[in-house]
């Protein structure tokens, strides 16, 4: 039986990295945040049932979660009186690489984007990640393909992978 002080263990161990993890699902540091603390919740919650493999539990969470707020967010304009600012170009080659990929990320599909960064960011098998997105080991490896495929089309991102950034 998992108690209190195993969920604080895990929260310190694993809180850090399941941030990053929630943005980039959703490529928003707030929403990741909101995210982060929500798929902790819904966890402690359920502490007591989680197996003694909590990440798969704890992702599948995160990944749902993400999943249902992406279905149920309006994106629409948004009328004002005023021109919004033009950011400034950085000039840093490394941050552009970041951002151009992060791009490409957040133009594939969800369940896509969810295998890609479950797969080489988490670097969890793909029965794991079958079960954290819900689907069949084949679905995974097809979607990881497909969405494989469609970086390698992206100009930005096959710039970043000749480059090696």
């Amino acid at each position: 039986m998992r108690d209190r002080a195993d969920f604080e263990r895990y929260v310190e161990q694993r809180s850090a990295r399941l941030l990053r993890t929630a943005y980039l699902l959703c490529r928003d540091w707030p929403m990741a945040e909101d995210l982060t603390q929500t798929a902790l919740a819904k966890a402690w919650l359920a502490w007591r049932r989680v197996g003694a493999n909590p990440d798969a539990y704890v992702y599948r969470i995160l990944a749902n979660t993400h999943a249902s707020w992406w279905r149920r967010r309006w994106r629409g304009e948004v009328a004002t009186g005023e021109l919004p600012d033009q950011p400034q170009r950085d000039e840093t080659a490394g941050i552009g690489t970041r951002d151009a990929l992060r791009a490409a990320l957040a133009a594939l599909p969800p369940k896509q984007r969810a295998v890609v960064v479950l797969r080489y960011f988490e670097d969890l098998p793909d029965e794991a990640i079958a079960g954290i997105v819900g689907c069949s080991v084949a679905t995974v490896r097809s979607q990881a393909s497909r969405a494989l495929a469609k970086l390698r089309l992206d100009p930005a991102a096959r710039a970043a992978a000749e480059t090696g950034s």
